[in-house]
C-alpha cells in the first residue's frame, strides 16, 4: 500500500502483518489533513480481488475519494440544526392547535378534511416526480390502508380533543404516544419490552389519570376544565384513542420499513382521511363553509402550519438521531402551556402540571432508552 496525500505518494512498509500507524499530515488547502490509503502502482491487476478503497471517505472507491482532484468536499452539517428544526416544528404544530381552538363554527371533522386536502396537494407532485404510483406494492397495500385509516382517525380525534378540552391537557395526553408504541411493538412485532418500558407506561397512565381526573378518584367537584365535565371526559377519551391510533401507525410503518416510499404513506393518509371525513360530514350533516372570514383564514393557516410542521420534523429526522429529536419534541408541551396562558386566558391546574411531568418523563425516558440501544447496536456492528 502507499500513503497518498494531496497527490503525493510515499512507500509505507508493512511490519508484522499489520498496517503501520500513519501520522496526520498538515492541511494543504484541498483536504482535511487525514491520510488516504490508496493502491500502489502495479496493483491494478489484483484490483479485481482487492477493492480500492479510500480510508477517509467511508468506503468510497478511489479515485472518487475526498483527496482526488476535482472532487468537491462535502459540507459539514450545522451543529444543532436538526434540533432547531424540531423546535420549529413543535412551535408550528402548537400554533396550528391554537388556531383550531379559535375556530368557532367549524366541526373538527371538517377541519381534518381541509388538512387532508393540503396534504394531497403537497404529496401529489412528489408521487409524480418519483414515479411511485398511487397504490404501492401489492403486498404492502393492506398495511398502507390501515396506516391511512388509523393515521387519519388519530388526526380527527385529536382535533376533536383540542376543541372540547384545554389545549395543554390534550397535548400532554397525545405526547404519551412513544410509550404506547413500545407496548404495541412488543405485542405485534415481538420487540423487546423490559421492566423499564413497563415503568414508563405506568408513568404515562398516571399522567393521563391526573389530567382526566375521573370523579370516582377525585370526587364530583372537578375544577380547571373547559365547559362541562362530560365534554372534558369525551375529549380525554378522544385524545387517548388518538394516541393509541398514532402509536399503531408507527408500528405499521416499522413493519413496512423502507420498502414503500414515505410519500405513498402520506398519500394514503390524506386520501383515506379525506374520504372518511366527507362521509362523516354528510352523515352528521355538518358540512358547511365557515360563516366568518376569520375562520376561513384560520382553516388555511392550520393546513399550512401543519404541513410546515411535518416538513421540518421530517428534515430534523433526516439529519439528527431519533433520540434527541424525540426528547426535543417535549417543547410541544411547553408551547401548549405558554399559548394557553397567553392567548386563551386559561391557567393550567396543578393536576395538569403533575400529569404533564409524568407523561414527559415517561416519553423522554423511552426516547433516551431507545437512543442508547441504537447507539450500542451501532457500536457492536462496527466491531
Amino acid at each position: 500500500m502507499v500513503l497518498c496525500q494531496g497527490g503525493e505518494a510515499a512507500a509505507v512498509p508493512a511490519a508484522g502483518g499489520k498496517e503501520p500507524e500513519v501520522p496526520l499530515s498538515r492541511e494543504d488547502g484541498a483536504g482535511t489533513g487525514q491520510p488516504c490509503l490508496c493502491p500502489a502502482p502495479g496493483m491494478e491487476a489484483a484490483g479485481a480481488e482487492e477493492r480500492r478503497v479510500c480510508g477517509c471517505c467511508s468506503g468510497l472507491s478511489w479515485p472518487r475519494c475526498c483527496k482526488a482532484p476535482g472532487t468537491k468536499k462535502k459540507k459539514a452539517a450545522c451543529p444543532g440544526l436538526g434540533l432547531f428544526y424540531t423546535v420549529l416544528s413543535a412551535f408550528l404544530f402548537s400554533v396550528a392547535s391554537l388556531f383550531l381552538k379559535k375556530i368557532e363554527d367549524v366541526h373538527s371533522v371538517e377541519v381534518s378534511a381541509f388538512r387532508c386536502v393540503f396534504q394531497m396537494a403537497f404529496v401529489l407532485p412528489g408521487l409524480i416526480y418519483y414515479k411511485t404510483g398511487f397504490l404501492g406494492p401489492k403486498g404492502k397495500r393492506i398495511f398502507l390502508f390501515f396506516r391511512g385509516f388509523l393515521g387519519s382517525s388519530a388526526m380527527i380525534l385529536l382535533y376533536y380533543a383540542f376543541q372540547v378540552m384545554p389545549l395543554a391537557d390534550a397535548t400532554v395526553i397525545t405526547f404519551s404516544s412513544p410509550v404506547f408504541t413500545s407496548l404495541l411493538a412488543w405485542i405485534f412485532l415481538k420487540e423487546k419490552y423490559s421492566i423499564w418500558d413497563l415503568l414508563f407506561t405506568l408513568f404515562a397512565i398516571t399522567g393521563v389519570v391526573l389530567i382526566a381526573r375521573p370523579p370516582f378518584l377525585f370526587g364530583s367537584n372537578v375544577t380547571g376544565i373547559e365547559g362541562s365535565y362530560t365534554d372534558h371526559l369525551k375529549g380525554t377519551i378522544a385524545a387517548i384513542t388518538s394516541t393509541v391510533s398514532a402509536a399503531s401507525t408507527f408500528v405499521i410503518l416499522r413493519k413496512v420499513g423502507k420498502s414503500v416510499h414515505y410519500f405513498l404513506s402520506i398519500w394514503y393518509y390524506a386520501v383515506i382521511g379525506l374520504i372518511g371525513c366527507v362521509i362523516a360530514l354528510f352523515v352528521m350533516n355538518e358540512w358547511r363553509l365557515p360563516y366568518c372570514g376569520k375562520d376561513r383564514v384560520f382553516l388555511i393557516l392550520i393546513g399550512l402550519l401543519g404541513l410546515g410542521g411535518q416538513i421540518f420534523l421530517t428534515k430534523a429526522l433526516q439529519i439528527e438521531k431519533a433520540g434527541p429529536v424525540a426528547i426535543m419534541k417535549t417543547m410541544d408541551v411547553v408551547f401548549a402551556f405558554i399559548l394557553q396562558i397567553l392567548f386563551l386566558n386559561h391557567l393550567p391546574t396543578w393536576w395538569t402540571v403533575g400529569g404533564a411531568l409524568c407523561v414527559v418523563a415517561s416519553s423522554s425516558g423511552t426516547a433516551i432508552r431507545k437512543w442508547r440501544q441504537s447507539l450500542k447496536k451501532a457500536k457492536q456492528n462496527e466491531i
